[in-house]
């Protein structure tokens, strides 16, 4: 009995780490997609920073110059965002997390990027109301800003919709691999679940 008993906990503590190196796997690719997609809103920010500044300062219709001037501080939000999250990814990226805190990941950076599509909506929404309210008040300000709110907002949609869509794939392959290998290893405790 011995015998039996010391080879199912052998095979329960292989199984364990294989998960464990598993988890490792998931958690890197979430650090992966996250990591690439701050950059290349990192990347949006800088650009509309850069172009931002010059169209501001360059001769042209107050409309552009209103437009160039909201650029300028989505540009600089954006690339903060960008730069917290590119270093708050990677500060945390090779740290050991269990399959529950893997899970609890997984679903943090989903809602946020599911939670930042919606405002998205509303960005847009917003830069419509001010597009066409200044059109009807011959408002260059007005047009201005909102047609940098409907550039901007419709590059955030798109962004934080791939991201979504990123997060939720590998999220969706954690939970399949956690469905079919239920064992659990934190460092210390090994344990099993048995399906009655």
């Amino acid at each position: 009995m011995k015998k039996l008993f010391t080879i199912i906990l052998l095979i329960t503590c292989c199984h364990a780490f294989a998960q464990q190196d598993s988890l490792k796997v998931f958690n890197a690719n979430r650090v992966r997609i996250t990591s690439a997609g701050m950059e290349v809103l990192g990347s949006w920010g800088i650009a509309n920073l850069g172009s931002g500044l010059v169209g501001w300062n360059v001769p042209a219709s107050h409309e552009m110059r209103y437009f160039f001037q909201m650029n300028t501080a989505w540009g600089a939000v954006d690339f903060a965002t960008a730069l917290l999250g590119y270093s708050g990814t990677q500060k945390n990226k090779n740290k050991p997390l269990t399959a529950a805190e893997t899970i609890k990941e997984q679903d943090r950076i989903q809602k946020i990027f599911f939670v930042n599509g919606c405002l998205d909506v509303a960005y847009i929404g917003t830069g419509l109301y001010l597009k066409l309210n200044g059109d009807s008040r011959s408002s260059p300000m007005m047009r201005g800003y909102g047609e940098s709110l409907l550039m901007q907002g419709g590059f955030l949609l798109i962004f934080d919709g791939l991201m979504y869509q990123s997060e939720k794939a590998n999220g969706g392959k954690l939970r399949q691999f956690l469905e079919k290998h239920p064992v659990t290893f934190d460092g210390r405790h090994v344990g099993i679940i048995f399906r009655m």
